[in-house]
């Protein structure tokens, strides 16, 4: 069985440590999508991140793994080693350019959504104004399916995501994100989003973050329940985990550079408290998520579904996109 998490943080820094990596792997988790930038992020300093996570990740193929495909993540298990690929949280670092995504897909990112909270020239983040995908953001939606990159609508406005999704052409995801039926809050997706989702084939991924999860201190049980709400509203087939934890280690400042405003990114008017930072599910967490899952009425074969199965099943299809193309030609 392959445990997948969607999407965690380390710090935007180079010299980021790769010990949390290390806590994942012990807990059962065998690919994991690292961040490394957002819209707050300039290119200058996504560009040493990615060099930076790349060079650990080479200096240490006893451990790690840098994959393009999900064989690479079979392989990296058997082997005991820990799976790894970057995502994207914004299109500010594609500098408006479609032709950026198959650079960023070189370099290892597999997966992208296109706002962080706030409207950019591509698409409306989900604390801003909904005005829906722009014209160039249609371009870049084309050029994500081109390059078999996952097309995320986490942190998007709910038009914009609707929008996205029936842009594309390969199935459309969201890497960490809850359901608002749930919990009443701005990142969390409705019931609609959700349904869209699982209509192209798509994956809603739960976030552990406790502002999303309605739990000050959350764990297995907070995270099932909300996996078992996608589960009963579109099918088990189409949620899956992205805990989403973020790791600060002392010492290593990954401020953006520049004019960095909190308050913009996260406005108090979307019910953030700078006084009252989110808490995290621990790595450990992955221990108890299938006794978790059981104890909301799953099986054995539908916790495998959530925990890997799914994300697996839709990276398989669109990682191979330009393979297809190649042979086409």
């Amino acid at each position: 069985m392959i445990n997948w998490d969607a999407h965690a943080c380390l710090p935007q820094h180079p010299q980021a440590d790769f010990t949390p990596v290390d806590q994942l792997r012990a807990a059962g988790v065998n690919y994991v999508s690292l961040n490394v930038g957002a819209d707050m992020n300039p290119v200058s300093q996504v560009m040493s991140v990615i060099a930076g996570y790349r060079a650990t990740i080479a200096a240490h193929p006893e451990r790690y793994v840098l994959v393009s495909n999900v064989d690479d993540i079979i392989q990296a298990a058997a082997d005991g080693r820990m799976a790894l690929s970057f995502d994207l949280e914004g299109a500010m670092p594609l500098l408006e350019q479609p032709e950026m995504v198959a650079l960023y897909a070189q370099l290892g990112v597999r997966q992208i959504h296109f706002a962080y909270n706030r409207n950019n020239s591509v698409a409306d983040g989900c604390h801003d104004v909904a005005r829906g995908l722009t014209g160039l953001g249609h371009r870049m939606v084309a050029a994500v399916n081109d390059a078999g990159i996952l097309m995320d609508c986490s942190h998007t406005g709910r038009r914009c995501s609707l929008e996205i999704m029936a842009a594309s052409s390969q199935p459309v995801i969201f890497s960490h994100a809850n359901p608002l039926a749930l919990v009443q809050h701005g990142r969390n997706v409705s019931d609609e989003q959700i349904q869209a989702c699982a209509a192209t084939g798509g994956v809603v991924c739960v976030s552990g973050l406790s502002w999303f999860l309605g739990s000050e201190r959350p764990g297995a049980d907070d995270v099932a329940r909300h996996v078992a709400y996608i589960a009963e509203l579109v099918g088990v087939a189409h949620a899956g985990i992205g805990l989403d934890i973020c790791f600060q280690q002392p010492g290593l400042d990954d401020t953006p550079p520049g004019a960095f405003d909190p308050g913009h990114w996260w406005p108090a008017s979307a019910g953030y408290d700078a006084s009252r930072p989110p808490t995290f599910t621990p790595p450990s967490v992955w221990r108890e998520l299938a006794p978790a899952l059981r104890r909301t009425g799953m099986n054995n074969a539908e916790i495998e579904q959530v925990l890997g199965r799914n994300m697996m099943r839709v990276a398989q299809q669109v990682w191979s996109v330009p393979e297809q193309l190649l042979k086409a030609a």
